[in-house]
């Protein structure tokens, strides 16, 4: 159990420090931002209680939004992220799964992991880019940065958690 707490925290550290220092600078297409740290959220186990989930996506959140300069963006779409997340993994696991599955490829399948990373990547951009341009006017830039970040940050949580185990 401690073990698992040190490296939920060193996960949440390094994803901290990766997306702030490498991947706020990519901007592919000048709208598609990988959005790494969302893993972090997706990571919790089938039975994780509820409040820890959303006090660690605040935090995780509100130190984005620290180190990228995006006051209240980060921290509230990850705060809802991680209010869903119990509930989009729901839709993947099989009722007499262990009560401690944690998602991943090797345990939900290809195939129910990468819909369960879609969903999430997809309601996180949706929101986080909602927020960031607070303003449909310019509705074409925000379709791009929706559907280019949630493809890359697709690409990179899928190949992670490949290389995870």
């Amino acid at each position: 159990m401690e073990f698992d707490i040190i490296k939920r925290v060193a996960l949440f550290v390094v994803l901290c420090v990766v997306q702030a220092l490498v991947l706020n600078h990519i901007h592919l297409f000048g709208c598609a931002t990988p959005l790494l740290y969302i893993w972090f959220i997706m990571l919790f186990r089938r039975n994780t209680q509820p409040w820890v989930i959303l006090v660690s996506s605040f935090l995780l959140g509100l130190s984005i939004d620290t180190f990228s300069n995006t006051p209240g963006v980060s921290s509230g779409a990850a705060t809802f992220l991680g209010a869903v997340q119990p509930y989009v993994l729901g839709l993947f696991i099989q009722r007499d799964s262990p009560d401690d599955l944690e998602p991943g490829v090797h345990t939900l399948g290809f195939t129910s992991y990468f819909l369960y990373a879609l969903i999430c990547s997809l309601i996180y951009c949706l929101l986080f880019f909602t927020l960031e341009m607070f303003t449909f006017f310019n509705w074409v830039q925000w379709l791009e940065c929706v559907g280019g970040s949630t493809v890359i940050t697709l690409v990179l949580i899928i190949t992670l958690d490949n290389l995870r185990r």
